[in-house]
């Protein structure tokens, strides 16, 4: 018989795991305080030591014991809900860099279009920006190395990008106009992130906030950009929230509290825990407590977006004006493993303040709850407000008497249908081929001066895109492939003047400037201007 020695993993195996079952027999007699369950529990603790000692044992191969690990975890949570998930050490900070308040780096927007890294604007005051790197230009190589056309990914550019403050980096830029790549060095720095995107005065009254996310930062801008707007006289207000995916609640709480007064409540929590319950009450003087308010919502509104939604609605602070939200009411705590990883785990149910669940099922497994877009889009649930069964049993009642429905998202007081009256194939082979957002940055890197003398005020109400600037659009189509269709840009047409506008105006005077001209085809905003009157009757109660 062959004599096997233990391998350093081996040996450290038993002290780990006794370590690992000793807490986890803990923690299981603390949620559950049942003895069959520790039993079972340790049971499975047991059999887990037992494969992975085989499998370094006595395995033909050399085995990667930490991959394993990595896996056997995140199949493991794949069996509990969608929103419990595993993040490896390597993938923490990438993930937790959209809800920082600032991340080190070169400072740029960016996209890859047609296999290029394409700088969409250096951010303001960023280290791209000061040694001249402009909107248009192309990323060709990154110290030394090509990273065009070679299938780069988002995360490819971010590893390459990112890094220390005070390091530097030397990118080859490919200019508009310019035969030579041109060499940049950048000395990385801390950049700061941005999750409001816009907030400006609609008219002399109505006021308007861009929520894009709720990340270490939003409330604090979203305060700013409303005490500006009541500073200018507004007394009624919109919220988009359109498309926000969530992010940390108390943001979310902290948003709903500058509307709504009197303790009211805005959000509670359950969990199996004790520690797990809270109640969010709004317990400051907000900033705009009277006067209309109209929160804008759709399918892709989650989680804190439904808290905030949700609070304005059962409260009846305001309207809610759009499409279902996504439905997503499960909270999650974040636990730091040993050696840099993270598991995100729920812990809790959160209830609106008329004691509604907005969690959608997930029973059929993850593929069904990531697929629910489609399944709404077949039962038609985008275009016929009827076509959305809510069942009695889960009907709740506002302060006011007006019902509404747990059960999943967030039902709007008023249904806008998804217009799809400007689309046409034409449209979609254009946007699909970025060739609208080349035309607006050629467009722009050509007339820029001319562009950066108007005002923004006159070039919104006064810039138009002629026939001229059609026709090289039209061209640019051609060129990349896309035949002009006659029928289909006539349907199209003001929706592809109106972006091409937008995003001129973007690469011009920044993020901000974007949302006042496409809001004129956003077809919820244009509904709620309507409905002001309902929500002024509302907040006047």
């Amino acid at each position: 018989m062959e004599k096997i020695k233990n391998s350093k993993f081996q040996i450290r195996l038993p002290i780990i795991l006794t370590i690992g079952l000793a807490a986890g027999i803990m923690i299981g007699a603390t949620f559950a305080g049942s003895d069959k369950t520790t039993s079972s529990f340790i049971k499975s603790v047991m059999k887990f030591r037992e494969v992975m000692g085989l499998l370094d044992r006595s395995y033909v191969d050399v085995v990667d014991t930490d991959d394993l690990v990595e896996t056997a975890i995140s199949k493991m949570l794949e069996k509990l809900d969608p929103h419990t998930m595993y993040v490896s050490a390597k993938d923490v900070e990438l993930s937790n860099s959209d809800l920082k308040k600032e991340f080190e780096g070169v400072g740029i927007e960016f996209s890859i279009i047609r296999d290029t890294i394409m700088v969409l604007t250096p951010l303001s005051g960023g280290p791209s920006e000061k040694v001249g790197l402009l909107a248009g230009d192309k990323i060709v190589t990154v110290d030394g190395e090509t990273v065009a056309g070679i299938g780069i990914s988002n995360r490819g550019v971010i590893d390459r990008l990112r890094g220390k403050k005070g390091t530097e980096v030397i990118v080859g830029i490919k200019r508009h106009r310019s035969k030579e790549l041109l060499d940049f060095t950048i000395v990385r720095d801390k950049i700061p992130q941005y999750s409001v995107d816009a907030g400006y005065m609609v008219d002399d009254k109505i006021g308007y906030i861009k929520v894009n996310r709720f990340a270490e930062t939003t409330y604090n801008e979203f305060r700013d950009k409303l005490k500006m707007l009541v500073d200018q006289g507004m007394t009624k207000l919109i919220i988009d929230l359109q498309g926000n995916p969530g992010g940390y609640m108390d943001r979310a709480v902290n948003i709903a509290d500058e509307l709504i007064a009197n303790n009211a409540m805005i959000v509670s929590q359950e969990g199996k825990e004790p520690r797990a319950n809270a109640e969010y009450r709004a317990y400051r003087n907000g900033l705009f407590e009277e006067g209309a308010v109209i929160v804008l919502i759709n399918e892709g509104s989650a989680s804190g977006s439904e808290i905030v939604a949700g609070a304005v609605q059962d409260n009846d602070r305001g309207l809610i004006v759009g499409r279902r939200s996504f439905g997503k009411g499960l909270v999650q705590s974040l636990f730091m493993l040993s050696d840099g990883s993270e598991l995100r785990l729920t812990i809790s149910r959160y209830y609106t303040p008329s004691g509604r669940s907005i969690q959608k099922s997930y029973e059929e497994g993850l593929s069904a709850y990531h697929s629910d877009f489609q399944k709404r889009v077949k039962h038609g649930e985008l275009f016929h407000a009827d076509s959305i069964k809510f069942n009695d049993s889960l009907k709740y009642q506002t302060t006011k008497g007006r019902t509404v429905y747990g059960g999943g998202g967030i039902m709007p007081d008023y249904f806008i249908p998804l217009d799809t009256g400007w689309d046409s194939k034409y449209y979609i082979q254009l946007r699909n081929n970025n060739v609208i957002r080349e035309y607006a940055l050629s467009y722009f890197q050509n007339n820029e001066k001319k562009l950066k003398k108007m005002e923004f005020d006159d070039y919104l109400h006064n810039f138009e895109i002629d026939e001229k600037m059609v026709k090289d659009i039209v061209d640019l189509a051609e060129k990349f492939g896309v035949e002009y269709d006659a029928a289909g840009y006539k349907r199209s047409e003001e929706l592809i003047k109106t972006i091409v506008k937008a995003s001129i105006a973007r690469n011009t005077w920044g993020r901000e400037s974007y949302y006042p001209i496409i809001n004129d085809i956003n077809e919820i905003f244009q509904e709620a201007l309507n409905l002001f009157d309902e929500a002024d009757a509302l907040a006047a109660k």
